[in-house]
């Protein structure tokens, strides 16, 4: 078994540097509306602090874990706007605190956790280093919409190879959710990571293939742009299908991102 720490470390330096960018926000920069409807960026930092407490409880106490898996299935539709609201609610310093203190006791959970562990979570469980890979590409995702509502632009860095992960995990679990036959072979993924780096996945003579920057991938499978604004380019029909459907997170189908340009 491979060693973890990597992933925990980058889910650590990721999590810091997005709260960099919102330490000294002033009470009006909190309340602007980021791309999510409905969100601020006040939202966007409760909904990270909400789930991981949840990821938390998984790793800690199953059987409170359990209790708001119930809760979810009792209100799936609003379960998670519900969490985002009531930390949004909060006065800012005490959001930040009470992020911050939850990230880092899911650290050290996941840290301590055995290995061969199987954490519960809403979809399928998962080990410690897929939960903290999960963890990364939530932060980085609602770092962008944050971004985005401060008129900022956050260089990318080679952290993104944990999205890129998830992103071709996922991929039979995209064509699932839209109700569409899983293709039957493995697609090549070709990805220039931030550093210039090639990032390789899949057999190298595959016939469906995806390739272009890695950031611009990442941007696809977590639905913060349109396949139309990126650098990638698909080759056959169903790599060519996945870029209209791809999503790393779990639930129902997103409805992803307007070209830009396009009318609301």
């Amino acid at each position: 078994m491979s060693d973890p720490t990597p992933v925990f470390d980058d889910l650590r330096e990721e999590s810091e540097e997005l709260e960099r960018l919102v330490a000294d926000l002033t009470s009006e920069q909190w309340t602007l509306a980021t791309p999510a409807p409905g969100w601020s960026v006040a939202h966007q930092i409760a909904h990270l602090a909400w789930t991981d407490h949840s990821a938390l409880l998984a790793a800690t106490d199953v059987e409170a874990f359990h209790t708001l898996v119930e809760k979810a299935l009792v209100a799936p539709g609003s379960f998670v706007d519900e969490g985002a609201q009531e930390g949004a609610a909060l006065p800012s310093a005490e959001l930040l605190v009470r992020w911050r203190e939850g990230r880092a006791a899911l650290d050290t959970a996941l840290r301590q956790t055995p290995p061969g562990t199987k954490i519960p979570w809403y979809g399928p469980p998962m080990s410690a280093a897929s939960m903290a890979t999960a963890r990364l590409m939530e932060t980085w995702a609602h770092g962008l919409d944050v971004a985005d509502a401060l008129g900022v632009v956050r260089t990318p860095t080679d952290r993104l190879r944990h999205v890129v992960w998830i992103g071709v995990r996922t991929r039979d679990f995209a064509f699932t959710v839209h109700g569409l036959p899983v293709p039957p072979d493995a697609f090549r993924v070709e990805l220039v990571s931030p550093s210039g780096e090639l990032w390789v996945y899949g057999p190298e003579d595959a016939q469906q293939r995806v390739t272009g920057p890695a950031l611009d991938f990442c941007l696809l499978v977590t639905q913060r742009a349109h396949r139309s604004d990126l650098a990638l380019r698909a080759e056959g029909p169903d790599a060519d299908r996945w870029f209209d459907i791809a999503q790393v997170f779990a639930g129902p189908p997103g409805a992803g991102r307007a070209p830009k340009g396009a009318a609301r």
